[in-house]
């Protein structure tokens, strides 16, 4: 739910409430039902309000607890407000709304920066200190709500998106060649804090930023399961933990249908989403609004699943959408999709999401997805040539498995001006893999999956695509007690079955066998995986544009081998290579970056 921004100067200046006021502006797709801005001091603060939890005006933000001296702007939801909201009570606290966001107030007040520990949910936050002039910004466990930061001198802006911030001005916007290697090498994926602009940064998930007003500041993360097979499991065996993670998603998924407006599901009808309808009507839940979508079939690939998510549909009775796309709408479609995207994104099913979120927009303002189960349960076909090796071989494995191209090839690829020094991407894999905990192969790659790639690729897709509608997506397979309890399974427990094995087993419990063990699906969009026409023109006058010319990213040898032959150039992963450079291109076009 929402949008929010803000900026904090350190120079002894008033902010930029102009500034402010077009941040909020452009996050309006976000937030369509409320507007607020506030300012004090040195500091301003924007709001663009989504209503689901209580619903009227007095829950409008930025929300001011005038006794304490505190203000706030909140995006995302936390699930367990009404229980957080009791304890408060008892420790004196009073509430004049029902919100969750009001929680999140008086939970600071009396918490501190320890509140965000006391949250089930999914959120981004900013907390300004009228006294103090202190500004806390604090981001969600799994980073399912994101932060944006543009540092200019004497200031600071943040957003929920990165368009927000360009909106506001005064941006660098030249290209960084670190986050640039990484788009290239890992799928699009550019880990925080770095995004493809050099001036533009993301608050790491699972961290409190504490800015001082000298402009001062400290970062502390708050979680990080272990990956490692903890005491308190000793003894369980597959049934044992079949049933631990029956219970953790049917609690995730309850937790989940925390709202004061109707909340669909997302149904691919493969085994995750399948999962969340069946334990919502094990919950009692009737008429219950479901979704698809598919796509037209090109080169013998089929576009759809809707065998499966109608099959799914009629098992528990579900008010069940259909939506097909026909291929030429793809191409239109595409230019919303990558309007919407804060960052660019290569995964074929952005234009899959961005269609679907329209038309589950006219129906309801929450859904839940399956999204992460894949990551959290080891479901993908490359885990188990990552779990086969030694642990301190895994950095290695999971580069030559995982990532789209060797370091060597860029040098083909990105003109010289464009790359950058060492090898980053893989540099970035040794660190991250070489921090404490994470016993074996498997969990240092799972570590990895779930805590870089997932938060900057399917999840930051999921939450860009949906709330460009104002569609909330809740994600139960992120729930960080269930994430917990998955990281300490043992991983032949999640590779089992051909993946995900511990949660087939749990899903045999609730569902017909033939959707627990039918082949894996993907969300196919058959026209961009295999340029059709419409596609291949919108990505060839990308590259032609002045734009692009002027930019010079790509060696022009490189882009004429692509153009040649659209549909033969494969990463190591199978993606196709001109989609991936063109993207980034349309993306930096499409915000107007030159």
């Amino acid at each position: 739910m929402c949008g929010l921004s803000g900026e904090i100067r350190f120079d002894g200046g008033r902010p930029d409430v102009a500034a402010v006021e077009r941040m909020t502006d452009r996050l309006a797709a976000r937030g369509p039902d409320g507007r607020g801005v506030w300012s004090q001091g040195a500091v301003a603060l924007g709001h663009r309000r989504l209503k689901i939890i209580d619903l009227s005006e007095r829950a409008a933000q930025p929300m001011t607890d005038a006794e304490a001296g505190l203000t706030c702007v909140f995006n995302g939801c936390v699930y367990n407000y009404e229980q957080l909201r009791e304890e408060l009570r008892r420790l004196g606290h009073r509430f004049v709304t029902t919100s969750d966001t009001e929680v999140v107030l008086k939970a600071y007040r009396e918490w501190g920066t320890d509140f965000v520990r006391h949250f089930v949910g999914m959120f981004a936050v900013a907390v300004a200190e009228h006294d103090t002039g202190r500004v806390v910004l604090a981001r969600d466990r799994l980073g399912i709500k994101p932060l944006y930061l543009a540092e200019q001198p004497g200031r600071l802006r943040f957003a929920s998106t990165l368009p927000a911030l360009l909106a506001g001005g005064g941006v660098d916007t030249s290209l960084d060649p670190v986050a640039v290697h990484h788009y290239m090498s890992w799928q699009s994926t550019v880990p925080a804090p770095r995004t493809v602009l050099a001036g533009v940064r993301k608050l790491p998930p699972a961290t409190v930023r504490v800015v001082e007003p000298d402009g001062t500041r400290h970062d502390h993360s708050y979680w990080q399961p272990s990956y490692t097979r903890r005491s308190e499991f000793a003894g369980m065996g597959p049934e044992d933990w079949r049933d631990a993670v029956l219970q953790a998603l049917r609690t995730a998924v309850r937790r989940r249908m925390v709202a004061d407006v109707p909340v669909g599901v997302l149904l691919s009808g493969g085994l995750d989403s399948s999962l969340i309808v069946a334990l919502l009507a094990e919950e009692g839940q009737k008429d219950l609004a479901t979704f698809s979508v598919g796509f037209e079939s090109e080169a013998d690939e089929d576009g759809d699943e809707f065998f499966y998510s109608d099959r799914v549909a009629r098992h528990f009775g579900t008010d069940h959408h259909q939506l097909m796309v026909p291929s030429d709408r793809v191409s239109t479609a595409l230019d919303g999709a990558v309007a919407a995207m804060s960052e660019p994104m290569t995964s074929h099913d952005v234009v899959a999401f961005h269609l679907l979120s329209e038309l589950v927009s006219k129906e309801v303002s929450v859904v839940q997805s399956g999204q992460g189960a894949d990551e959290v349960f080891a479901g993908y076909h490359w885990y188990p040539a990552l779990a086969e090796v030694a642990r301190e071989e895994e950095p290695e494995r999971y580069a030559q498995v995982y990532f789209d191209r060797p370091h060597a090839e860029l040098t083909k690829i990105l003109q010289p001006h464009m790359l950058a020094g060492g090898d980053p991407s893989r540099e970035y894999v040794r660190t991250h893999m070489a921090a404490p905990g994470a016993e074996t192969a498997l969990d240092a790659a799972l570590r990895t999956e779930t805590h870089v790639m997932l938060v900057d690729d399917p999840v930051k897709r999921v939450d860009n695509m949906t709330m460009d509608w104002g569609l909330e997506a809740r994600v139960p397979f992120l729930d960080h007690e269930l994430v917990e309890l998955a990281a300490a399974c043992p991983p032949g427990l999640k590779l089992a079955q051909g993946g995900k094995g511990v949660l087939k087993d749990a899903g045999r419990t609730v569902l017909p066998p033939d959707i627990v063990d039918r082949p894996k699906g993907y969300f196919p969009v058959p026209a961009i995986r295999h340029m059709a026409a419409p596609v291949l023109e919108r990505v060839r006058d990308a590259l032609s544009a002045p734009a692009a010319r002027r930019r010079g990213l790509f060696r022009d040898e490189y882009l004429a081998s692509l153009l040649k032959a659209p549909d033969d150039h494969r990463t190591n992963r199978g993606a196709n290579a001109l989609w991936q450079v063109a993207l980034l291109e349309i993306w930096l076009q499409t915000h107007g970056i030159d």
